[in-house]
């Protein structure tokens, strides 16, 4: 039987990059996904690519800043399914600049993306999962929350806080028989490196001891095991998944 088999879960940011490996990683081990994002076109798009994959899968837009939104989401998956199973908190923004050139706009823009819209969306479903005794939370941290990054004073900040948020709700919900953990990717190929020059890039697999970018599947794959019954005894973790790039 595959591992998700009869799961319900909720990705954000699923459009594309991890967040869209991710939906089709659940939905080859037999998961129920509902794939969120702002973009409809881009939603759209993701859909058509899960159904010549031979997968089916749910769209929901939403923007996962807006409390109101969230919430009438959660309802709805609730609604259609009865449960929610698991939660990948994956959506997430950058907008870089110098501590000194960094403007509060773009701090700001960042923390409700990256760290509020977690909070927020995993509170919606921690209702649901607190009344049916089980589930699984998962957090997109980043190796830039471990050790930070020139530039990235918001983003450091963000993925460092959602650290924080995971190891707390492991120890408020674990009991609870609800698991959270976080994935900390190093620097994977996605469209969100699609502007940065190739000299940088070069650089960024030069730090990677097995001298490459990582792929969104790599991610995804640990995600489906984290959400998984095999990581059962798995709770509060920040996992770091970047090709040795802290070693």
């Amino acid at each position: 039987m595959s591992r998700l088999a009869h799961k319900v879960a909720i990705i954000t940011g699923a459009a594309q990059g991890i967040g869209f490996a991710t939906a089709k990683k659940f939905a080859a081990e037999g998961a129920q996904v509902v794939l969120v994002d702002m973009n409809e076109a881009s939603l759209q798009a993701a859909q058509q690519l899960m159904q010549q994959a031979g997968f089916t899968c749910d769209v929901a837009v939403a923007n996962v800043t807006e409390r109101a939104q969230v919430d009438a989401l959660v309802a709805k998956v609730k609604n259609d399914y009865g449960r929610i199973d698991v939660l990948v908190n994956n959506a997430g923004i950058t907008r870089d600049a110098r501590l000194i050139n960094m403007t509060e706009a773009q701090f700001d823009q960042v923390i409700s993306v990256n760290l509020k819209a977690v909070f927020t969306c995993a509170q919606a479903v921690a209702e649901v999962m607190l009344a049916q005794g089980s589930g699984v939370i998962l957090n997109a941290s980043s190796v830039v929350g471990l050790y930070g990054n020139f530039g990235q004073t918001n983003y450091a900040a963000s993925k460092y806080g959602v650290i924080g948020f995971t190891t707390t709700w492991a120890r408020e919900l674990g009991p609870k028989g609800i698991r959270v953990n976080a994935v900390c990717p190093g620097f994977i190929q996605t469209p969100i490196l699609d502007s940065i020059p190739e000299k940088v890039l070069d650089s960024m697999q030069a730090q990677c001891w097995q001298r490459r970018l990582g792929q969104p599947e790599e991610v995804a794959n640990v995600y489906a095991f984290l959400a998984s019954d095999e990581a059962s005894y798995i709770n509060g973790v920040a996992l770091e998944v970047s090709g040795g790039l802290s070693i």
